[in-house]
């Protein structure tokens, strides 16, 4: 099936950013978006939104890191509308800081939900997407996928390895399944509210005052949706014009 249309999309993180940018689109669009993420507060309200405009939207409280949370939100998504065509990983934490400040704790957590929450997407949806005959993938990467800066080596470690996962899955996963990586620059959202370093909390604003809405970021996860089935549009890069990283 070509195009948006009726099709299921899961979305992890979806309370805020670029997941909520996303479910809104896609549903205007005509998807069925099914929203996870752990604030179920604001699920409720943006389900309420979506649907008081005429779109399809359900929601599930979501934590990533737990591999039965992710089983369970696919299985929802799976129950409520018999498929899931596509499954957006796009939760993440950025808390910066440079290496010597051994914030560890803050390391775990980004290997946790960046890493582990994309294993846990692909575990939960790669059997059912050969089952159903087809599906897609995206998962969100980021710039700092493609390049290191000072206070964001792990970050950009967890982002790395995104790709390769990415691109593992994309060789492994059959001519039925697309797999696309979407490596957004500045962008607004709440991941920088995560940064407790204050020198990399100050640098993070300075950066992100050529920041570009969540909205353009969900304009090429759409682009990559409405893409014929045998075709797979593997990544795209979308940062602001003004950026030199």
């Amino acid at each position: 099936m070509s195009g948006i249309q009726g099709k299921v999309v899961a979305i992890t993180g979806a309370s805020s950013g670029i997941g909520e940018a996303t479910a809104r689109l896609l549903a205007r669009r005509g998807a069925h978006v099914v929203l996870g993420a752990r604030r179920t507060d604001r699920l409720e309200t943006l389900t309420k939104a979506i649907v008081a405009e005429g779109g399809s939207a359900r929601y599930r409280q979501l934590d990533v890191t737990r591999r039965e949370d992710m089983d369970a939100f696919v299985g929802f998504a799976r129950d409520t509308f018999d498929r899931v065509d596509v499954l957006i990983n796009n939760a993440g934490v950025m808390p910066l800081s440079m290496l010597e400040a051994l914030k560890v704790d803050e390391w775990n957590r980004m290997i946790d939900v960046n890493i582990r929450g994309v294993l846990h997407g692909i575990a939960a949806g790669l059997p059912l997407m050969k089952k159903q005959g087809g599906g897609q993938f995206i998962n969100l990467s980021s710039i700092g996928g493609h390049s290191v800066v000072p206070t964001a080596a792990v970050y950009c470690a967890t982002k790395f390895a995104v790709m390769a996962i990415s691109e593992g899955l994309r060789q492994e996963a059959g001519d039925n399944i697309r797999v696309t990586v979407i490596s957004p620059g500045v962008t607004e959202s709440e991941l920088a509210e995560s940064i407790s370093d204050p020198a990399a909390r100050e640098g993070m604003k300075a950066f992100r005052r050529i920041a570009i809405p969540a909205d353009a970021v969900a304009k090429a996860i759409l682009f990559s949706i409405e893409q014929p089935a045998d075709v797979d549009v593997s990544e795209i890069i979308v940062r602001p014009t003004a950026s030199k990283h």
